[in-house]
């Protein structure tokens, strides 16, 4: 489970994130809306441990991950907008190298399996990922954070690259793991997606939560109407 309580972040004097409440129970999927600079990112990297909040709280499975990164981050399994990985080893080789760092065993076939099942098509498998697209990337990147069976997974911009296709088996995917019991926030610009996805959805503007619903509650026209009055007032 993730909980954010009262969390506030600057750099340099301007505030990235203020005054920020958040929780996303087991089996949940929490849509984060906003604009480039709204504390999406800084959000999930308060998570992930890679940055400390200036003030309140955030926990994964009730610790904080400031005080306990390494124990949390094994829990986590992310996607960024932009995935790195080696470029002249394959899609199938990066996936078994990264796996095995995170000390998981998976045979030539399941790995392959993995692959599949996050949308990469198998003649691409053993090709260098230096002639992959930046989708083709992307589902590696994909496979890997599935790949962990991790509790909690955040997503920052996870469709980048990902063609209608590709980011709807993405949707799949994400509502498999959610229905089997992960913990899931997603950071995106895709209004249409995160309504089709997420259990609830938040609006955040410059770095405040101006706005929390369910999706049921809405259409995906009134969502980016709402998303709209938002950002423009």
């Amino acid at each position: 489970m993730i909980q954010i309580q009262n969390v506030s972040k600057s750099f340099k004097g301007q505030a990235a994130v203020q005054n920020l409440n958040l929780k996303v129970q087991e089996g949940e999927i929490l849509g984060l809306l906003g604009a480039n600079g709204a504390g999406k990112s800084t959000t999930i990297n308060m998570l992930l441990g890679f940055l400390s909040p200036d003030s309140g709280t955030v926990k994964i499975n009730e610790k904080e991950t400031s005080l306990y990164t390494l124990e949390v981050r094994r829990l986590i399994g992310y996607i960024p907008e932009n995935v790195n990985l080696y470029p002249y080893l394959s899609g199938h080789e990066n996936l078994d190298y990264f796996c095995k760092l995170a000390g998981l065993k998976y045979s030539k076939e399941e790995l392959g399996n993995i692959l599949s099942t996050c949308g990469l098509q198998s003649d691409a498998y053993y090709k260098k990922v230096s002639n992959y697209s930046k989708g083709m990337r992307q589902k590696v990147g994909i496979a890997i954070a599935y790949a962990k069976k991790a509790n909690v997974y955040l997503l920052d911009e996870p469709a980048s690259g990902l063609d209608p296709m590709a980011s709807n088996e993405l949707s799949e995917l994400l509502k498999k793991l959610a229905a089997e019991g992960a913990t899931i926030l997603m950071a995106s610009h895709d209004i249409f997606r995160v309504r089709e996805v997420c259990h609830r959805i938040g609006i955040l503007k410059q770095g405040k939560l101006v706005k929390e619903l369910r999706s049921e509650e809405v259409s995906a026209n009134e969502l980016e109407q709402l998303y709209l009055k938002y950002m423009t007032n």
